[in-house]
């Protein structure tokens, strides 16, 4: 075993916080070996280091640079075999729950509540055997686009993840976000052809986000939507950039864009307080937000990178906790909003199953 993965086994052995991850597109990978076991809070989005934070922002959690070990190292190329699932022995009270879900939120846009809602699920697979270091590795040859990561801390819990979604670039005042939404499954055609509810939950996202941003930023500019592909997943995707404001905050910024519409909805506290009250279970960390904080180590200027966590485990007692959710709008239909569900649960399990 590489060094670098020797390490962090040696720290997790010891229950100490960690976090390793390798950023899209990226064969480097970096590791912070927080040197204690104490709980690390952000309190004004100043702190150094790398930030976990959950849906309801209520969790802040910081592994800070200044008590952390950094390591970092270049992937090998490996070879291994992804096995394709068929995924025919679903819970038959979870599809009949998510439907129902998704029906009521249906309702509640046709009632004019908001415009879109994004309703999610969690789900328990059973894992007979895990290695972590194995599964992180699966999860960036397999999703090579996305930010993979494996986080730690034993006040929090064991999260994994791929997700494919910037919550936040920061370079001093330049920013860089992007808008994502509408979701395809990939098949042989190269040319993907997206419905009109897709576009129009894409502009939803996008419109939002411009307009949250211009409070904050001094100019704003936006890409021409295009397809992004994340393992076996399209999305829609625009990119949008921009210089904030000399007296706008990263901790502005940040709440201009959490939750986004990706994850949540909008208008934005309706979605979400709907959510809250009729998802039925905690999302925790799964659609918060981790990353780089004000950190140097991944290169030369102080900077922030954030993501979305989306496509994401936990992993608790032998067992994986997947998370996925889908945009719902007066369009969708429950059925086919359970299959996406479905394909998304696909990302995790595909690497559950390597061999």
């Amino acid at each position: 075993m590489n060094d670098f993965f020797s390490k962090i086994k040696k720290h997790y052995e010891k229950h100490l916080p960690f976090v390793m991850y390798s950023k899209p597109n990226s064969a480097s990978v970096f590791g912070l070996l927080q040197q204690n076991d104490a709980l690390y809070k952000i309190s004004n989005y100043k702190e150094k280091g790398f930030v976990f934070a959950s849906f309801d922002e209520k969790q802040l959690v910081l592994i800070p640079e200044q008590e952390s070990v950094i390591i970092t190292t270049e992937q090998d190329e490996f070879s291994f075999e992804a096995v394709e699932i068929e995924d025919i022995s679903f819970d038959e009270s979870a599809k009949t729950q998510y439907k129902d879900l998704v029906s009521k939120g249906i309702e509640a846009i046709k009632k004019e509540e908001f415009k879109k809602v994004v309703l999610s699920r969690s789900e328990k697979v059973d894992l007979a055997e895990f290695d972590f270091i194995t599964t992180f590795q699966h999860l960036t040859q397999l999703y090579p686009t996305t930010f993979s990561y494996c986080f730690f801390h034993p006040q929090i819990g064991f999260w994994m993840g791929a997700t494919p979604e910037q919550l936040l670039k920061a370079n001093g005042n330049v920013f860089e976000t992007t808008a994502l939404a509408g979701t395809q499954k990939a098949n042989l055609e190269t040319e993907i052809l997206w419905q009109q509810k897709e576009k129009d939950e894409q502009q939803y996202v996008t419109d939002f986000i411009v307009k949250r941003l211009r409070e904050v930023a001094a100019s704003v500019n936006v890409t021409e939507p295009y397809s992004l592909r994340a393992g076996s997943i399209w999305h829609i995707k625009t990119d949008i950039s921009g210089v904030l404001k000399d007296n706008s905050t990263l901790e502005e910024v940040i709440d201009t864009l959490h939750p986004t519409p990706a994850v949540c909805g909008l208008p934005k506290k309706k979605a979400k307080a709907f959510i809250i009250e009729n998802e039925n279970y905690d999302r925790t960390f799964y659609t918060g937000f981790l990353g780089e904080l004000n950190s140097s180590f991944a290169g030369s200027d102080i900077s922030s990178d954030l993501f979305v966590n989306l496509r994401s485990m936990q992993i608790q007692d032998r067992k994986a906790i997947l998370y996925m959710g889908c945009g719902i709008t007066k369009e969708s239909i429950p059925e086919h909003e359970w299959e996406e569900s479905v394909n998304k649960s696909m990302t995790m399990k595909r690497v559950l199953n390597s061999k």
